[in-house]
């Protein structure tokens, strides 16, 4: 055999020429210097130029400490290996074990991210929710309003004197009993209100523009509020004046509300601690005009807290007054877990963000290797840029969380330090529900899977299909939009003044995509307008769904019917269900629990008949487990004993097959007794590598390291043996069969392959 040059040539070098004479493996002496288990040239520096030798016990203390640093390096470089970052163009199973390693550790992130954002929630927060919104939401007051009735600034006042001072202050038990816990209110007798109740007004100038014709008649006006009309002067009342203060001043925040978006400013007032106080407040502003003409939204904001179950409610009411009069009440309830660690399971989610920020570190260090090898191709992949979006979204919620620790503790040091005032959590519940990064982070996590099972061609259909006819769909939605915006412009123009769905071009679009999906108000449209109505909703539904919808599903069948024929018609490459089984089957002859193949096939030959079918040998085959390349292997060495080509082993050709392969078990056998007997039979007092060599023998250091490069190499030849056979079986079947022309030698070489392993 040729020398083979590989890498580990000069590894092995530092072992001696003597290293590979290993007596389990000799028949006769070898000749100095010759190794029989495996030879490796490399360059051997001239005598001159070679340093001086150190001594036996310092050259075995530099190999040993080389090999434990050459292993932790490797330990560490293998666990950012990726698909990207290793070299796995040209091997599929290698990409596949890749991927799969690469699948598994994302399955333990995924599933800490899950526990992470599960943790966050509570299955509670919606009875919560309900109960408050019961309260304060559908409790009507003397006069029957309640606060969704709420339609003029009259409603208004008898809902803040009624049910929301009932509600809001609660200091006796059901039989008027105090409740014997001082001055604080418990709502529901579970809930504490937090600080005081903040009414909180924005009002615009009179400063808009009077038609001529109505200067006689109408001396003031109040247009729509926008920030830039909005009145920032005082303004008196009976006992005293309302002062304005900024956004920055009361640590507000914006609010979007039924007609437009409000700043966080505006004149405010915290309501005393007591209920009699607070109605005596309440009934001075009503007294003194706190509301007039150019009073655009009333906000009421509180905060509760229910320490059995350790969330926060925080509540808006807001009544807008547009400029057409009236009013419009809405409200936000948002329920929130603010306090983190109390219980058992908190702490357990404190692992979970340990972990969580161990698995950002390696993903981002991940990235940075990826980048620095493709640098600009990585961000050509869809998946990358996944990856990335993941990291950062992670980061943000790292981030968020611990801004929200801090800003929790200085608000309720604040609240603990001045019980009376106004416990402003709005802020931090608007960023915990509107921008939870962690449930936007969990949704594209989800997603990422596709990265890692996509290498299997049933997975790909979905992937080639969307990319196949990404053109197509692309110049369809062109023309698709264009119709779709067209009947959203008639429709709000037509009917908007009229039918609440569509009173804004907004609304239309979203209204026009329901009727697609069937959800709609035919009669008020119809009662909008008795011949427009009708001729709008059949035209949209008979060239928008009936028309364009179907070509959009006929685009997208007709390009997945392309892709899964070519799928079907591709050879499968090593599938993930092939690389489990063969794990499965190696973990089996590891624990010896599963025979050798070369047994197996002799158990099925001893069990046959008299005649065996070469299909009855491949399903065989499949039944005990073999994966693809085995088979071929072994339908090889079938087809080298078939010698009358008729896929039929008759009892001479079984016989053949059984002796020979009878002599290959035997052959493996005894060589795994002999490397069995090399290894234990060593004396114990000659360790060293020079020992070794005086002695004959290798030590189980250098026999392990042999060993492991010996099988690297067996199993590049046993590839390429397998399909020497494979080619040479061929043209002899064909011959017999008479499509091909016999040529000189051409039976003697096919029948004189044999299935072997070369001996080394």
């Amino acid at each position: 055999m040729n020398a083979v040059q590989c890498p580990e040539g000069q590894e092995l070098q530092k072992l001696g020429s003597g290293a590979g004479d290993n007596p389990a493996y000799r028949g006769a002496p070898s000749p100095r210097g010759t190794p029989r288990i495996c030879t490796i040239s490399s360059a051997v520096p001239p005598p001159s130029q070679q340093k001086p030798e150190d001594g036996p016990q310092e050259k075995a203390h530099k190999t040993l400490v080389s090999g434990c640093c050459l292993q932790i390096c490797c330990g560490i470089r293998g666990l950012w290996g990726t698909a990207l970052t290793e070299n796995t163009a040209e091997n599929q199973e290698p990409y596949v074990n890749t991927t799969l390693r690469e699948l598994l550790v994302y399955i333990v992130f995924l599933v800490d991210i899950c526990f992470l954002t599960y943790g966050m929630t509570s299955s509670s927060a919606y009875y919560y929710t309900k109960v408050m919104s019961e309260l304060f939401l559908h409790t009507p007051s003397d006069t029957g309003v309640s606060f969704q009735a709420i339609s003029s600034m009259a409603d208004f006042w008898d809902f803040a004197q009624g049910p929301l001072l009932d509600s809001s202050y609660w200091t006796k038990w059901y039989n008027n009993q105090s409740l014997g816990r001082g001055s604080h209110s418990f709502i529901y007798y579970e809930n504490l209100l937090l600080g005081a109740l903040r009414l909180r007004q924005l009002r615009v100038r009179n400063d808009s523009v009077v038609h001529e014709d109505f200067h006689e008649d109408i001396l003031s006006c109040y247009d729509v509020y926008s920030p830039d009309k909005e009145e920032q002067l005082p303004f008196g009342l009976l006992n005293g004046i309302a002062t304005y203060h900024s956004q920055d001043e009361l640590g507000g925040s914006s609010h979007w509300g039924q007609l437009t978006s409000y700043s966080g400013g505006g004149y405010h007032l915290d309501l005393p601690g007591s209920q009699q106080a607070s109605a005596d407040a309440l009934r001075d502003l009503q007294e003194g005009l706190w509301l007039d003409r150019d009073s655009r939204v009333v906000f009421i904001d509180f905060s509760v807290y229910n320490a059995n179950i350790n969330l926060f409610c925080v509540l808006r009411l807001v009544v807008e007054f547009p400029a057409t009069g009236g009013a419009i009440p809405s409200w936000q309830i948002r329920t929130v877990k603010l306090i983190r660690y109390v219980s058992n399971w908190d702490f357990f989610i404190i692992g979970c963000e340990i972990i969580f920020c161990i698995f950002i570190f390696y993903y981002v260090v991940d990235e940075i290797l990826e980048l620095h090898i493709h640098w600009l191709r990585y961000l050509s992949s869809i998946w990358n840029i996944l990856d990335l979006v993941v990291i950062l979204l992670s980061i943000v919620d790292v981030g968020f969380h611990i801004f929200r620790t801090l800003e929790v503790n200085r608000l309720m040091g604040k609240l603990l330090q001045q019980p009376n005032t106004y416990a402003d959590f709005e802020f931090l519940t608007f960023c915990q529900t509107q921008y939870n990064m962690n449930a936007v982070n969990l949704f594209f996590a989800w997603i990422k899977i596709f990265k890692y099972i996509s290498f299997n061609k049933t997975m790909t259909q979905l992937s080639s299909t969307l990319a196949r006819c990404a053109k197509d769909i692309l110049g369809f939605a062109v023309m698709f939009f264009i119709v779709f915006f067209s009947y959203a412009q008639l429709g709000y123009l037509l009917f908007g003044t009229r039918v609440e769905s569509i009173n804004t071009f907004i609304k239309c679009i979203f209204t026009q995509f329901r009727i697609i999906l069937g959800d709609f108000d035919y009669n008020a449209i119809d009662n909008a307008n008795h011949v427009l109505g009708p001729a709008y909703f059949v035209t949209y539904v008979f060239f928008v769904f009936f028309v364009l919808l179907n070509m959009f599903l006929a685009i997208i069948n007709d390009t997945y019917s392309e892709v899964k024929e070519e799928l079907a018609g591709q050879k499968d490459e090593l599938q993930l269900s092939d690389l489990l089984k063969q794990g499965y089957n190696k973990t089996l002859l590891r624990l010896h629990l599963r025979k050798e193949q070369v047994s197996e096939v002799q158990k099925f030959l001893q069990g046959a008949e008299q005649e065996i079918q070469f299909e009855d040998f491949t399903n065989t085959l499949k039944e005990l487990g073999h994966i693809e390349h085995e088979i071929t292997e072994l339908t090889a060495a079938f087809t080298r004993f078939d010698q009358d080509g008729n896929h039929i082993l008759d009892e001479k050709e079984q016989e053949q097959m059984w002796h020979d392969l009878e002599e290959e078990r035997v052959a493996l056998t005894a060589e795994t007794e002999n490397l069995r007997w090399s290894t234990v039979s060593s004396p114990a007092g000659e360790s060293s590598p020079e020992a070794a060599k005086a002695g004959g023998w290798v030590s189980g250091e250098e026999f392990y390291m042999l060993k492991r490069r010996v099988l690297q190499l067996e199993t590049v030849l046993e590839g390429v043996m397998t399909q020497v056979d494979a080619m040479g079986s061929k043209p002899t079947m064909l011959e017999k069969k008479g499509q091909l022309a016999p040529s000189p030698g051409m039976g003697e070489q096919a029948f004189g392959s044999t299935c072997r392993q070369p001996q080394l």
